[in-house]
């Protein structure tokens, strides 16, 4: 089994090809009030270069359709990311993945596809219940988000046995400031858990 791994929270393209280098499987640019927040132009441009194998995500957060119309024509991302209730009201092409995002003290997630299983507020660096998160692992292909990063995701990965994880706070050297170093040892670390498996 190969682990997924995400970055979150890019705004920058050194940092997107760091991400790219080490061996991501997925990019995420942050389309919500955050201090990883970044425009469609700006995500496009940063990301021009990243191969196609490369999932581009927009992360938003309680969008209108508004909004994820201006996503979508200024960035064209692979897939979209938002709190699972707000698909309904979402005009998403079939080009486009959608990631619906189930929160601990939420339902949990009915579906066989792909979602994101996080604590109350991203990127924020809460661990979820592990114990719990490997019981709705088992269904659907879960990705695993909160308070994760290089020292912990191995534990994280065996205990939950999720589809992949997803890091943000955890690979920054301050609040939204994104170390090259510290995506390398995330994705590493990740990458090597898929042994326990």
């Amino acid at each position: 089994m190969s682990i997924f791994v995400k970055i979150c929270g890019l705004k920058e393209e050194r940092h997107v090809n760091a991400a790219i280098d080490a061996g991501a499987d997925a990019l995420g640019f942050v389309f919500a009030k955050s201090r990883r927040k970044i425009t469609p132009a700006d995500a496009s441009s940063i990301s021009m270069n990243v191969p196609a194998h490369i999932l581009r995500v927009a992360v938003m957060l309680h969008p209108t359709n508004e909004e994820w119309q201006k996503v979508l024509s200024g960035f064209s991302p692979d897939v979209l990311q938002a709190d699972a209730q707000y698909f309904a009201s979402l005009d998403v092409p079939h080009s486009v993945e959608k990631w619906p995002v189930f929160r601990e003290d939420g339902e949990d997630p009915a579906t066989d596809d792909t979602y994101i299983f996080e604590g109350k507020k991203s990127g924020h660096g809460e661990t979820v219940d592990w114990s719990r998160a490997a019981t709705i692992a088992k269904n659907g292909r879960m990705i695993l988000a909160g308070g994760l990063f290089a020292g912990n995701v191995a534990e994280a990965i065996a205990t939950v046995r999720p589809l992949g994880v997803d890091v943000s706070s955890g690979v920054e050297s301050a609040p939204g400031q994104k170390d090259i170093q510290l995506i390398k040892k995330f994705v590493s670390a990740a990458k090597a858990a898929e042994k326990s498996l």
